[in-house]
Formats: C-alpha cells, structure tokens, sequence
C-alpha cells in the first residue's frame, strides 16, 4: 500500500523538524556560558589601561593592556571556552614581573567582548589576530618581541594562528586539545550517540566553522610553526588526557618544541603557575635569543562557513 500524500507531509514535515532542532542543537552547544569580569589587573597591583581591539563586523573586543617599564617585548593572552581574561590574570602576574607587557582579551561571546552567532577554535584565532594587529598598530614600541600564550581551546587558536603568521617570537600552549574530531567523539560518546551520528555530527561542525578539522587540529598546525614552541600540560587533566599533548610532541615543530608536564595538574593548573613559571620565562628568554621567527605562509583559503 502506497503512503498517502498527507503521510509523505507528515514524514517531510518531521524531517524537517529533527534536522532544525539538530540545527540548534549544534549552536547552542557553540556558545560557552558567558562569564563577565568581576574585578580588573589593578585589584592585584599591577599597571593598566582598558582597551577596544577592533574585531570582525567592527565589534570591539575588550581588553587590559597591562605596560612594562621600557620593555619591548609583548605577550599576549587568550582564555579558554567559557573563560575570560580576568581568569588569565594569575599568568599574567610572573610575566609582567618578568618584564614583559601582557595583553590579555575576551574572545567574542566571552567575558566583555560582543556576542556572535557562535565560537570556535578559528573564530579565537580571528581574535587572536585581531589582538596581535592592534598591539602592532598601537603599541609598536613594545611590539619587537610578540608571543602568544593560549589555554585549551585558545591554545589551539594560538597554534593555528602561529601557522600562519611570520611575526612571532614564540608560542606556549596550556592544555590544549591535539585534534577536534576526537574532541567530539569523546564527548559524544558519553551521551552514547552511535558512530554514525558521531561522524554526521563532526561533518556538519566543520560545515559550520568553515574548516575541515584537519586544517585546524594542533596536532597538525604544530608541523608549520618554525618558532619556539611550549606545550604546558597537566598529568591529572580529565578535560583533556596528557596523551593529547604527547602527540603534539610528537609531530614535533620546526622551531623546536618542549612540552612541560605538570605533576598533579589539571585542566586549569592555575594553582601550578608559581611552580613553572621559572621554566615559561626562561624558554621566552631562550626564544628571543634564538629569534627563529615564524616563515612567511600565504593564509590558507577558508571553506563555507556561517556568517556573524
């Protein structure tokens, strides 16, 4: 018996449905809970001054430039997904003793910064760069020294834009992610989603951020960085296994690279920044020395993507 055409709606019409609700389903899970500053770099004595870094669709991204005493060199400081720049501070402190100024920012729907349809790892890295060309257009006198630092998703950021990028001193990835593919596949199948779905999923995820995984995952951006890089990685981190960074480590960078593993660490570690911040300083000094700055690469062309 042939379905009638009111049942042929009704299957359309469910369709429909399951793929909309899918749909949303994959945006809300792309917009981490917004957590605003509560308190600013002066509440730990430290120099500041607020300021706008220009974004995408001429959205002012918020950020603390935190100066150094006649310093030229800079490091700038992205949080994690959900995080913001004030959970950064702690990292900030041994730097700016350290000599350096520091730039710390929200990424777009984090912290201060304005809202977008939805955040990823590229979408950091677009940030990422937006910061690094307001502290060369801006501060250029402290501009002759440039590293970035990032944690979990923002690591991955800054890996992804060191790749790309000719005018970095160095890189310092804190528990960051080796590949996005098994990000999702690990979360997924805590909710038993089937391997099939888990695939679908991945597919329509790089449809939306406009990149395949492969084009963005550190374990791979790790091979095209020539300069100096640090992977930070805590032994006890259950967001993201060691195992992660020790495959980075593997793929290994063309500037060099070291991984510091932190005994006890966790995801955040920020109890552990006393601990290795003599080793985070003396790879920066190190990678000055050295100034292996990142190759000249043209950027790489970006697939479809949702606007906003």
């Amino acid at each position: 018996m042939m379905p009638s055409p009111f049942q042929f709606a009704s299957l359309a019409a469910g369709l429909i449905l399951a793929w909309l609700l899918f749909h949303l389903a994959i945006q809300l899970g792309f917009r981490a809970k917004r957590l605003p500053e509560q308190s600013d770099p002066g509440t730990l004595g430290l120099p500041f001054a607020t300021v706008a870094i220009p974004g995408r669709a001429r959205k002012p991204l918020f950020g603390w430039w935190l100066p150094a005493e006649n310093s030229r060199r800079s490091v700038i400081i992205l949080h994690g997904w959900g995080s913001n720049a004030e959970q950064m501070l702690p990292l900030a402190l041994p730097l700016h003793g350290g000599g350096y100024n520091v730039l710390l920012f929200d990424a777009r729907n984090h912290g201060r910064s304005p809202g977008a349809t939805f955040s990823s790892l590229p979408r950091f890295a677009e940030d990422l760069d937006a910061a690094i060309t307001w502290l060369q257009a801006n501060q250029s006198d402290a501009a002759a020294s440039i590293t970035v630092i990032g944690h979990s998703v923002g690591a991955g950021a800054a890996l992804f834009s060191a790749s790309r990028r000719n005018d970095l001193a160095a890189v310092v990835s804190l528990s960051t992610f080796a590949h996005p593919r098994w990000v999702t596949a690990r979360y997924l199948r805590q909710i038993r989603l089937p391997s099939p779905v888990i695939a679908l999923v991945a597919r329509y995820v790089e449809w939306v951020i406009g990149h395949r995984f492969e084009t963005i995952a550190p374990v791979n951006t790790i091979k095209a960085i020539p300069c100096p890089v640090l992977l930070v990685h805590g032994d006890a981190d259950r967001a993201v296994p060691i195992t992660d960074a020790q495959m980075i480590a593997q793929s290994g960078a063309p500037g060099g690279l070291e991984l510091l593993v932190i005994p006890g660490g966790d995801h955040d570690s920020s109890e552990h920044i006393p601990e290795y911040s003599p080793r985070l300083l003396a790879f920066l000094a190190a990678a000055e020395q050295q100034q292996s700055y990142c190759a000249k690469r043209e950027p790489e062309a970006h697939g479809p993507g949702q606007p906003g």
